[in-house]
Formats: C-alpha cells, sequence, structure tokens
C-alpha cells in the first residue's frame, strides 16, 4: 500500500511540473521559468506625449516582439517627479525581484547607485548619462542617453526653410540635458541661414504646460513662424502654435495628435533596441557597464514627417540630405560658439 502511494505522489509531481507553475502574481508560467520583469520610474506619464511615452512605447514594442506579457512583464510609476518618491519605487522594484528597473530620467542618478550597491544581483538603467558607475566599482548598471542634436540639427534645417519671417522660436525646459537639442537646432537653422534670429527661452520646468504656452505667445509675437521646444511642458506650447497656425517642430515622441494641421517633423527617440540589448546581457550574466547611445546611425534616431501637410519636396529632400551627412560624418551637428571660432 505504501509503495502505491508513493508512485502516486511521484506521478502526481512529474504531473505538475510538466503543466508549470505560477509566478508570485498567481500568473500561469511555463516550464521554461517566469517571464523577465523589467519596472520603469518615469517623471511623467506614460502618455506624455515627449521623454516619458518614447520609453514607455518602446517597452510595449519589446514587450510584443518577445511574445507578449507571457516573456516580458512590465511594472511602471510615472509623475515621479520628486527625487524622493522615485527613490521609493526604485527601491521597492528591486526588493520585489524585478530583473531590470530602469530609471528614467537624469536627476535620479544618486538614487540608482545608491540603490544599486544594496542590491547587486539587480540591474538598473538610467538615462540621459553615460555614467555606469564603473569608476565606483559598480557592475549593476546601464546608461543611455539619445545625441539629441543630430534630430535636432535636421529639425533647424527643416526650420530655416520653412520661416518666412527668418524669425524662429525655441521652448526649452530647464539648460541642461534639453540643450543638446537646441544647440544642434541652431547651428542646423545658422547651416541654412546664417542671418536668421532664433529665440530661446527656457521656462524652469519640465512640466509647467502654462509657462510653455506663455513663451509661445511670446515667441509668436517676437514674429516667430516656426517653434520647437522639448519635455513634457510642449503640450501647452503646441496647443499655442495650433491656435495661430504657425509650424511646429518635435522632439521625443510623435506629436501629430497634439497638432495635426502644425507639426510638420518629429524626432522620435527608439529605445526598443536598447532595452532588447540590456535584456539579453542580463539573461546571458552581465547585468551593467554598457552606456547606450540613440542616434541616427543605429536607428535609435528617427525624423519622421507628418504626411497630412503638404510640405514641398525641396524641404523634405533637405532633411533626408541632412540625415545622411550626419551618418556619414560630413556633417558634425555640434554647435559652434563664437568665442570656439
Amino acid at each position: 500500500m505504501l509503495r502505491r502511494i508513493r508512485i502516486s505522489v511521484l506521478i502526481f509531481l512529474l504531473l505538475l511540473a510538466s503543466c508549470g507553475g505560477s509566478d508570485e502574481d498567481g500568473e500561469e508560467v511555463d516550464a521554461e521559468g517566469a517571464p523577465f520583469r523589467v519596472a520603469i520610474v518615469m517623471p511623467s506619464s506614460t502618455t506624455d506625449i515627449a521623454w516619458s511615452q518614447s520609453m514607455f512605447d518602446s517597452l510595449t514594442a519589446v514587450q510584443t516582439e518577445m511574445g507578449g506579457e507571457g516573456a516580458l512583464k512590465i511594472a511602471y510609476s510615472e509623475g515621479m517627479f520628486r527625487v524622493t518618491d522615485a527613490s521609493a519605487a526604485i527601491r521597492d522594484y528591486a526588493a520585489e525581484g524585478y530583473d531590470l528597473v530602469i530609471a528614467h530620467g537624469a536627476q535620479y542618478g544618486n538614487s540608482v547607485f545608491e540603490v544599486a550597491t544594496d542590491f547587486t544581483e539587480t540591474s538598473f538603467a538610467w538615462g540621459t548619462s553615460s555614467d555606469t558607475g564603473a569608476d565606483r566599482g559598480i557592475n549593476n548598471v546601464f546608461a543611455y542617453g539619445a545625441v539629441a542634436n543630430e534630430g535636432g540639427y535636421v529639425n533647424g534645417v527643416v526650420a530655416a526653410m520653412l520661416s518666412e519671417n527668418d524669425v524662429i522660436g525655441v521652448i526649452g525646459p530647464v539648460a541642461g540635458d534639453a540643450k543638446l537639442y537646441i544647440d544642434g537646432f541652431v547651428r542646423g537653422v545658422t547651416d541654412v541661414k546664417p542671418d536668421a534670429q532664433v529665440n530661446i527661452s527656457y521656462t524652469g520646468s519640465f512640466s509647467d504646460t502654462t509657462l510653455a504656452a506663455e513663451a509661445a505667445h511670446v515667441h509668436i509675437q517676437a514674429g516667430a513662424d516656426v517653434l520647437t521646444g522639448s519635455a513634457q511642458q510642449v503640450v501647452g506650447a503646441i496647443g499655442v502654435a495650433n491656435e495661430n497656425g504657425v509650424a511646429w517642430l518635435g522632439t521625443q515622441s510623435d506629436q501629430i495628435s497634439l497638432g495635426p494641421d502644425v507639426v510638420v517633423t518629429n524626432q522620435i527617440y527608439n529605445w526598443a533596441n536598447v532595452i532588447a540589448d540590456m535584456i539579453a546581457k542580463i539573461e546571458a550574466g552581465e547585468l551593467g557597464g554598457t552606456a547606450y547611445r540613440l542616434t541616427f546611425k543605429n536607428d535609435g534616431l528617427r525624423l519622421e514627417f507628418n504626411e497630412s501637410i503638404e510640405i514641398d519636396d525641396a524641404v523634405k529632400e533637405a532633411a533626408r540630405a541632412a540625415i545622411e551627412d550626419i551618418k556619414s560624418g560630413a556633417v558634425d551637428p555640434v554647435l559652434i560658439e563664437e568665442d570656439d571660432e
């Protein structure tokens, strides 16, 4: 009798193993193991049509490519403008055993390194930065950033060709990461029209749409007939551009939905290849140490025209030529300061 019981238990265990188990959330997983788990902490929302959405859209694209939630599970915390809140979220995700925790903001760097030293078997990533912490003996942190001046340069070329007043307005958040895009933009404008006037204003905020709207009004009153800007704040500026029929050149995400009749181009950040490479490295046992950069050459940056707007073929051709020149190295989209000449 005892022999029969042992055999029955053995058969039951074999059947259970062949059917798979469930993860800590009760979701069924196959015998090969649980899905790869990624958590992301973002300063704004997944639908900000700018910085945060660019990463979230890329994550979901990788999830689809991998086969859905059964292969890649995504958790996120949005609206983490307060660094203390973000830091707590980063630590919580690490404690919960996520394979990769992405801190999507340069302001989160100190928090990432602090938590990474406490959870050495967890991988972390943060941007925009090239600092992986290797010089401090940290080996479980990835870094990433976009060479935004490349798309900025091409948008600048387009702006110069579109502008009839030769007055162009730029709305930045704070003079930090955003300056890279703005510098490239100014270089693109001046390479086409050296005498064009590019007026730049910083709102001092990534998220204040009201300040961005006010800045857009000021630029238009000063004669600007083309505008650009970056960060989550641009929702307000694009609204003003739309009301006044002023062309807008976007960056980070597709912003056409905010101004279907005025958004001419978008420099789009595509983080999918970066995310996929991080996952592959982690699964191979490499927990960090790589710094990634989005460029036109590696398809991390894309410039897309609004196909619903009639745009002169010469403008499109100039943009394509500028992209190819950047890829080949014939054009360096770095702003040449007067003091450097």
